[in-house]
């Protein structure tokens, strides 16, 4: 009976909050459900659900409008912060590090009121585990047009000594401008064979439509880009490029160089940027040769965004938006120190990484029409 009661009261706050965020898309959009006024300002773009828990228990598949610019942002989720996940992975850290599960139970009751035991912290971690296994093995339906790759390291104890594993992160930008992490994976090191083994594993898996795949300049991942993305562009990104060229300026001299060096990579026209190019190598070749020598070599690369639309532009010449999510990463497992092996890596780093980006289906990473307006070659990978 009070598990019927329970339920009928979780029931009832869902339709509560529900009908809270139908209402604050109502006034974000100034106009309600098919309601044409004035001030309307967008239009509807169906619904993504996610869990929330409340002082009344566990919301599951709270559907949550969204908006066809995905510009909506509700503040249900600030008010409600998510504990399931918070928990969670607090008990994960904890028990990774070696506190007892009578500690862990005692700190859980008094931060969350949920009490977890032995049996619990299996549970979650199994459940983790299972839950990331069907994301690892879920079909990509959409295009890719925009693929991210890079990679970040956490210490794991191999046998009876620690060494750095690889975290291999790719991020894929779909047909209709949102980011989505597409695959998380372990390796022993950044060789070619990894990155063409987790490409390969996202084609069998349906990725198609890549245009272009932005990295630093790594040559596994070049390699397996040209062996598995044949249709596809590759941009070396510019913020290691720069990073490449100024190491070899003196530290006196580098504020001078970098500025004619970024200037480069603000124009939006590729003979400017040539032109700036050219007079950089004339300005700095005598001054710093084996600065201009790896400058010469790279330019090209890092200049490849210039053939995409200009508003993608800023998007495209880095992978700065990798690294804010390897920066997350590296802060939350930090309690951790060393891992105890490969898969207790893997799972809490892929949940963190998974977590850190819920808020990406939020908003819209790029206006994609532009894409096609400007008429870019959509290689068709297969999807078998």
């Amino acid at each position: 009976m009070k598990l019927d009661v329970e339920a009928r009261v979780r029931q009832g706050v869902k339709a509560v909050l529900e009908e809270v965020l139908q209402e604050e898309m109502s006034e974000h959009l100034k106009a309600g459900y098919r309601e044409l006024t004035p001030t309307r300002r967008g239009e509807r773009n169906g619904y993504y659900q996610r869990n929330l828990v409340t002082p009344a228990g566990k919301i599951e598949r709270l559907e949550v409008p969204r908006d066809r610019e995905g510009e909506f942002v509700t503040e249900v989720f600030e008010r409600y912060k998510r504990m399931t996940g918070d928990v969670e992975e607090a008990v994960l850290e904890m028990y990774l590090c070696g506190i007892s599960v009578r500690k862990i139970a005692g700190v859980t009751d008094a931060l969350s009121k949920v009490r977890v035991g032995k049996d619990a912290v299996s549970r979650i971690a199994s459940r983790l585990q299972e839950q990331q296994k069907e994301w690892r093995e879920r079909s990509l339906e959409k295009e890719y047009p925009y693929l991210y790759l890079d990679a970040t390291y956490l210490k794991v104890r191999w046998a009876s000594r620690v060494s750095s594993m690889a975290l291999l992160v790719c991020v894929g930008v779909d047909e209709e401008g949102f980011r989505e992490v597409l695959a998380v994976e372990v390796a022993g090191s950044e060789k070619g064979a990894a990155y063409a083994s987790l490409l390969r594993g996202l084609i069998d898996r349906g990725l198609s439509g890549v245009r272009l795949v932005i990295s630093d300049d790594h040559e596994g991942i070049k390699a397996a880009v040209c062996g598995e993305l044949p249709g596809a562009e590759w941009q070396r990104c510019v913020v290691h490029f720069e990073r490449n060229v100024l190491a070899h300026v003196p530290t006196s001299q580098v504020a001078e160089v970098a500025q004619d060096l970024k200037a480069i990579f603000k124009v939006r026209r590729e003979k400017t940027a040539e032109a700036l190019a050219e007079e950089f190598v004339e300005l700095y070749s005598k001054r710093f040769p084996k600065a201009v020598a790896v400058f010469e070599a790279g330019i090209g690369d890092a200049l490849t965004y210039l053939s995409f639309p200009g508003s993608h532009h800023a998007k495209l010449r880095t992978t700065n938006m990798l690294e804010r999510l390897f920066k997350e990463v590296k802060r939350r497992t930090r309690v951790v120190g060393v891992f105890p092996n490969e898969s207790s890596a893997a799972t809490l780093a892929t949940e963190i990484a998974l977590r850190s980006s819920e808020e990406w289906a939020l908003r819209r990473y790029l206006t994609m029409d532009a894409l096609e307006a400007a008429g870019k070659p959509n290689p068709q990978l297969s999807r078998h």
